[in-house]
């Protein structure tokens, strides 16, 4: 599937010179709960840090190549979701630096913004309005201009699968999986340098799932963008991911590619030649993807 624009490429931010990478994270942290009575910095907290307040982010460090798709896998609850929060400035860090294209995201947020863009499972709509009426709200968000935005629009829901006598109806009428895809051809509208993919293909239908992978793999194939994905399909993160790290309990305990974590678990466990990410997971962190973390205080275990 070729996914060459039918019109003039939106304005957006040239992505920096190679040789910068798309993502460096180090030493990211980020803590819920409550604060302390005395009201002491977090920096002084020490060993002395209140006892309800939840890592949900522990000292993470890693690096996305440009042009890279890297997948996160964990746990309902494990620090997935609130790290792509912190990637895409809609969470401060309580500690460490996260940079996007060379572009701190507390520093340079402004151009943080307009280099990425982020797909969620919770994503927000007005319901009453047609699937081609949000996509351009969000279009004039972005100061984007409305004949190629238009056109854009209709260009990627197509691809994505949805009919044409669709792009006029209203959401509400629409079924998860169908107001999912408007919310992915929303992230695709600004041409996004760096794609944040929160569980993009949850409620979709498998027909629909693989319109989304194959155009997830033409935009980094056609146009060099690099995607950061959360998962809890194994054979959906096999298939697009270059490099995959594994998150429990707000701590990275594996990465490496699909195929190098397959093999070094499976000279481990006897099942050479046969193993899957889901052994994997299971060997590195003792859990399924579908197993729940205790909510903390301030933190729904289905955000994450």
């Amino acid at each position: 599937m070729t996914i060459a624009e039918p019109v003039e490429q939106l304005s957006a931010p040239s992505a920096p010179a190679d040789g910068v990478a798309a993502l460096e994270i180090e030493g990211a942290l980020k803590y819920f709960g409550k604060e302390s009575d005395s009201k002491t910095p977090f920096w002084r907290w020490g060993a002395n840090r209140p006892a309800k307040m939840t890592v949900a982010v522990d000292n993470i460090s890693l690096t996305v190549r440009r042009g890279e798709i890297f997948g996160l896998l964990g746990a309902n609850g494990s620090g997935k979701s609130t790290l792509i929060r912190l990637i895409s400035t809609l969470l401060v860090p309580d500690g460490g630096r996260i940079r996007v294209f060379g572009y701190d995201v507390q520093r340079e947020e402004r151009t943080v913004r307009r280099l990425i863009n982020r797909v969620s499972v919770e994503a927000s709509f007005f319901k009453k309005l047609s699937a081609l009426e949000n996509l351009m709200y969000a279009a004039r968000l972005y100061d984007l201009p409305a004949r190629q935005a238009r056109e854009q629009a209709r260009f990627i829901l197509r691809q994505l699968g949805l009919s044409e006598k669709r792009l006029y109806e209203p959401l509400e009428n629409m079924s998860r999986g169908m107001q999912q895809k408007v919310a992915i051809a929303r992230g695709l509208l600004t041409s996004p340098v760096l794609l944040l993919l929160d569980e993009p293909t949850t409620g979709l239908d498998p027909r629909s799932k693989h319109d989304v992978q194959r155009f997830v793999l033409g935009m980094r194939r056609e146009h060099d963008t690099t995607v950061f994905l959360t998962t809890h399909d194994m054979d959906e993160a096999d298939r697009l991911c270059d490099r995959i790290a594994i998150i429990d309990e707000g701590r990275i305990v594996a990465l490496d590619t699909p195929a190098n974590l397959k093999r070094a678990i499976g000279s481990q466990i006897g099942k050479n030649g046969s193993t899957t990410l889901e052994d994997v997971f299971m060997a590195y962190t003792g859990k399924s993807l579908d197993d729940d973390f205790e909510p903390s205080e301030g933190v729904d275990a289905d955000d994450e």
